[in-house]
């Protein structure tokens, strides 16, 4: 494995690596860190990896690991947003494997490119929508799939944190001055950019559903902030569920508060990233259920391929989520490598398809909150 970004001082580069490496299957050898090269080359010596394959810049990496024998497998992208694009154009037209982190790029422009190229490539890609790796989130799929809730009648998916509620009252420059509240670098969107699209993720992720029509507001409380931090969508399913999608940052005294809730003809769930061990399952008629991850009573499809590592009783986070993400790619990869064939029903993780959706949503969401008509139709996925 090489990354490109997420050196010293990068909290979502190290929790990359701690997934990548949890399984034993996946050694980070190379890396562009920054684009400060002594301060690549220092993160590099923090890793413990061979000088040689520490570089200035991320074009550099990707011509000379492209010459060597002993190439990495795949590349993973954790720099900031206006990146992602060139960085991962450059390594799937290098003949890498690319795992990248989300939104996957800056525009829904260049979504539809990197799609295009991604297709054109028999290369990998994976996307870190990393709540999609939850045990009990695919268990939620599982029941879906399954037809255990009947037809969807309406989903809401929600995001509130609170940590930059401060700032409101303030004078702009806390805890979101960073560049996530810069469009340049960002993208049109801070809290729909970067928490909305798990929210809306993981409404496609568990129901399978696509948003037809999407109506949105979107907000700056924060002073002199041009970037969203809280927003409300209503949103109409095709098929004819409907939905609310809402995400915040200045929501006082949430931390990380993701949750869905799937409401059936038959029946309803309902989870918390906060408590992601548990699933609850409601009926109209009946005593609400409790499933719990790693029992002998959750399915195949989240306790098998290594998703659940430890017994029951014993709490899995945030983490070994990433990590899932990483297990699953490293497989997809693996067989690309060994030319043996794709599984009956592919791989589990997010890919360049689900990258378009969630620059899809962004995109969508800032038109609509813009628009005098509120409703818009989503933009094709």
């Amino acid at each position: 494995m090489g990354m490109v970004g997420g050196g010293r001082g990068a909290f979502i580069g190290q929790v990359h690596r701690m997934a990548a490496n949890l399984d034993g299957k996946i050694e980070l050898v190379a890396g562009c860190f920054s684009s400060d090269p002594e301060k690549s080359k220092l993160s590099g010596q923090d890793f413990f990896l061979d000088p040689s394959r520490v570089y200035s810049s991320y074009q550099e990496m990707a011509e000379k690991e492209a010459a060597r024998e002993d190439k990495i497998d795949f590349v993973s992208i954790v720099v900031q947003n206006h990146l992602h694009f060139e960085v991962a154009k450059t390594f799937i037209e290098a003949g890498f494997n690319v795992i990248c982190d989300k939104p996957m790029t800056h525009d829904y422009d260049q979504a539809l490119k990197l799609r295009e190229i991604v297709k054109k490539s028999d290369r990998v890609f994976a996307l870190t929508h990393n709540y999609t790796g939850y045990p009990m989130v695919k268990e939620a799929r599982r029941m879906v799939r399954d037809g255990e809730l009947g037809r969807l009648l309406k989903i809401v998916a929600e995001y509130p944190q609170g940590y930059a509620v401060g700032d409101v009252e303030g004078d702009g420059q806390g805890k979101i001055n960073n560049w996530r509240s810069d469009p340049k670098i960002a993208g049109i969107s801070n809290c729909m950019g970067d928490i909305g699209t798990h929210a809306h993720n993981l409404i496609r992720y568990i129901t399978g559903l696509e948003i037809s029509e999407i109506c949105s507001e979107l907000t700056a409380f924060i002073p002199g902030r041009t970037l969203d931090d809280d927003g409300n969508n209503l949103v109409r399913f095709e098929g004819g569920a409907k939905g609310i999608i809402h995400a915040s940052q200045i929501s006082n005294g949430d931390e990380n508060a993701l949750n869905i809730r799937v409401y059936g003809t038959k029946a309803s769930l309902e989870w918390h990233q906060e408590d992601p061990n548990e699933l609850i399952v409601k009926y109209a008629n009946a005593p609400r259920r409790i499933y719990r991850r790693g029992n002998d009573y959750i399915s195949e499809a989240a306790s098998g391929h290594g998703y659940t590592r430890t017994p029951f009783a014993h709490p899995e986070g945030f983490i070994e989520a990433f990590a899932n993400i990483y297990l699953a790619a490293a497989r997809a990869i693996a067989d690309q490598i060994d030319g043996n064939p794709a599984p009956e029903g592919g791989y589990d993780f997010p890919t360049v398809d689900d990258g378009v959706a969630g620059v899809a949503f962004i995109k969508a969401t800032v038109e609509s909150s813009a628009s005098d008509r509120k409703w818009i139709k989503f933009p094709a996925v």
